[in-house]
């Protein structure tokens, strides 16, 4: 604890994303506490007789039955729903933001690659507490969405029957909450309260790595006291706290009255999954169709099979990235100081690209949604997303990447030749000339100081890792100082 309170903490505003996760998950959890006492997980039929009239008499699960009570009849009950409701979205929202800082900007290289790990392991952990908890209510929402997940599920060769069977009790409908609700309620928090535990004992033992300044190292961290730290984040926590209160009160979300209850013969109009998981269902609507043949007496289904290998391998990539840089630039030094992310256009084009990527998949979950606000077809809705799928992170990888490498020479140009000032003078030929001030010492610092990432050199062959090697990081801009020299020495005024 002496050495804790000793430490010196980066004051950089995305740092405090992190903590933002932390406290909607603690919002989340005790939201969802108040939930258990009124929520019933049972399939069993019931006839509702509450507060809500437009459903009085109607058949449904007990579990639905609850859900309205709790929105109608228990005091405070809709509040709670909603903050529980609004708090994981957030947490969600702010870790994905956290991570994307962290790719951007390298930090999950050695020593905190276990982090990013783990972090990983958080995102996946909560998403499927979210899907989970999303199906609890039983109404005809996330009985869709069932049917989706049962027909997915169907489609994987040999043994997708034998896992429907399994999470829908003997075959959908069945009765899935007696799997989801301990899922959702002790397996998954347990292991979220585990992974973030976990995650903030390994970056306690590794100071946070900070923003390029000169004097600056793993030694020398520029920031606040733990004290103030504490202080700040407190505030933060009940800044949190309130702003998700507020939203719950005022903005409703999930109103499952609207939709009924669930019935396997029905399908809800314009569904949609959660924003965070639109993706899935995006990518399967841009196959197209009759992608299906027989083999070993048996239908495969790339329709399903395809767009989840995708998936599948683009979560695992971006999960595993830290370890195909490594293999790329054969770079195994610890690094404390973070990178501009104009410096490393290679890794910066690549966390566009797939961000362009996720985003049309995302896009594309909502076409029916799209054509009929706007009066299109939505075969031509699909095309023009299934287009985008191929050509859109192509285009914006190399398009940020020149971005980057523009970046970069402007930053040296400024360096060298300071700032323009907007002053012109004659010069003694004649003609006329403007006046550069020079940069601020630090900013010129950090514009000229950055980690090159060289090629792998030729005589090291045509391998695989030498080809891409070569093809991300062929053309770049070389620093002028290395990270960790001296300032740039530029004259304070100088005519060009």
């Amino acid at each position: 604890m002496q050495r804790l309170r000793q430490r010196v903490f980066p004051d950089h505003w995305t740092v405090w994303l992190g903590q933002i996760v932390v406290y909607a998950f603690v919002l989340t959890m005790l939201s969802g506490f108040y939930l258990l006492w009124y929520y019933e997980p049972s399939t069993g039929r019931t006839t509702y007789q509450g507060s809500y009239a437009p459903l009085d008499g109607a058949e449904m699960s007990r579990a639905y039955a609850s859900t309205l009570n709790l929105s109608f009849s228990v005091r405070a009950g809709l509040l709670m729903r909603q903050i529980h409701h609004w708090a994981s979205l957030v947490m969600i929202a702010a870790l994905l933001l956290h991570m994307l800082r962290i790719f951007f900007t390298g930090a999950f290289r050695a020593p905190r690659t276990t982090s990013w790990l783990i972090l990983s392991g958080i995102l996946g952990a909560a998403m499927a507490a979210g899907f989970t908890g999303a199906v609890l209510p039983d109404d005809l929402l996330s009985g869709t969405s069932l049917a989706i997940m049962d027909g997915t599920l169907k489609a994987v060769p040999f043994v997708g029957t034998n896992l429907s069977s399994i999470v829908f009790d003997g075959g959908y409908p069945g009765d899935p909450l007696r799997l989801f609700y301990p899922l959702h309620v002790v397996v998954l928090p347990l292991l979220l309260v585990g992974l973030l535990v976990l995650h903030g004992r390994h970056a306690l033992r590794h100071q946070p790595a900070q923003f390029a300044g000169p004097g600056r190292t793993e030694e020398n961290v520029v920031g606040l006291p733990f004290k103030v730290m504490a202080v700040k984040s407190a505030g933060l926590c009940f800044l949190v706290a309130g702003l998700v209160t507020v939203v719950a009160g005022t903005v409703q979300i999930n109103p499952v009255w609207n939709y009924g209850p669930f019935n396997p013969g029905d399908a809800s109009a314009g569904a949609a999954p959660l924003w965070y998981l639109g993706f899935l269902d995006g990518g399967l609507r841009l196959i197209p169709p009759g992608w299906e043949f027989v083999f070993l007496g048996r239908t495969w289904t790339l329709a399903v099979l395809v767009p989840v290998g995708v998936v599948t391998v683009f979560l695992t990539a971006f999960a595993l990235f830290p370890f195909i840089e490594r293999w790329l630039t054969r770079d195994r030094r610890e690094h404390h100081i973070l990178e501009r992310p104009r410096n490393n256009p290679a890794r910066t084009a690549i966390g566009v690209s797939g961000m362009v990527f996720y985003g049309v998949l995302w896009a594309a979950a909502s076409a029916d949604t799209i054509a009929t606000h706007f009066h299109l077809s939505v075969e031509n809705v699909l095309h023009g997303f299934q287009v985008l799928a191929l050509v859109g992170p192509v285009v914006a990888f190399e398009l940020t990447r020149r971005i980057c490498l523009g970046l970069q020479r402007r930053d040296r140009d400024i360096a060298l030749h300071g700032v323009e000032s907007g002053v012109i003078v004659a010069t003694e030929d004649g003609g006329f000339a403007e006046v550069h001030r020079a940069a601020d010492p630090a900013a010129r610092w950090v514009r000229a100081a950055f980690e090159g990432h060289a090629p792998a050199p030729v005589e090291e062959g045509r391998g695989p890792r030498a080809v891409l090697s070569r093809a991300l990081y062929g053309d770049r801009v070389d620093p002028l100082v290395p990270i960790g020299g001296p300032p740039a020495v530029v004259d304070d005024e100088v005519e060009s």
